[in-house]
């Protein structure tokens, strides 16, 4: 499953990255980082379904799978395809909002070209950890973000639910305040209509 899934994702083969740029070359032995993160998160993925057996599965459901073992197997399956998927279009969008492969294969590149100096490397201020500060912001800023707005969108949807659920509710009140009206019109009927039968049942 590792070495399909890497090709799948459209990382780890023998084309084009995100902005059209060939793959960075590294040297023979060498594996890119891009490949990497693919077969990371491909091992997370055999772990994690290794992990959630369909024994245990069928543990968690036992009645249910001695009722219906064929049915138990069919959602297994469904539920380990749709994981798998959630998690991989989940590591494609960070990689896409982070510009990953570009960066990964500029960074082996780098690498290599660096292996070549003998002079140290240089910085922008000097300071290393400034560098990586200048470097990181803008992906977190960026990534803050989304999440930002990801939360506002699922505000204003908990918000329209939220009034949907009131608007409901205010409907039930309002069917029972009918009911209960024409519950009592139906008794004060009722009553009208016993003395009415009391009268015309007394002797004159």
């Amino acid at each position: 499953m590792a070495e399909a899934s890497s090709c799948d994702m459209g990382s780890g083969c023998e084309h084009s990255g995100p902005e059209g740029s060939a793959p960075a070359s590294v040297l023979p032995g060498t594996i890119s980082r891009v490949k990497l993160l693919d077969t990371m998160v491909d091992t997370f993925l055999q772990k994690l379904i290794a992990a959630g057996s369909y024994q245990r599965f069928a543990d968690c459901y036992k009645r249910f799978y001695q009722l219906q073992p064929e049915m138990t197997q069919r959602i297994y399956d469904k539920f380990i395809t749709q994981l798998q998927t959630s998690i991989r279009e989940e590591v494609s969008e960070i990689k896409e909002e982070g510009n990953l492969e570009a960066v990964l294969n500029a960074l082996d590149k780098i690498v290599e070209e660096g292996k070549e100096r003998k002079e140290p490397a240089w910085r922008p201020s000097g300071i290393p950890e400034a560098d990586l500060r200048s470097a990181l912001a803008p992906y977190f800023l960026q990534q803050r973000d989304t999440l930002r707005r990801r939360v506002q969108k699922q505000e204003a949807e908990n918000r329209q639910l939220g009034d949907a659920v009131v608007a409901g509710r205010r409907q039930v009140e309002a069917l029972q305040r009918q009911v209960q009206a024409q519950q009592q019109a139906w008794q004060a009927l009722r009553r009208e209509q016993r003395e009415l039968a009391t009268t015309l049942r007394e002797p004159e």
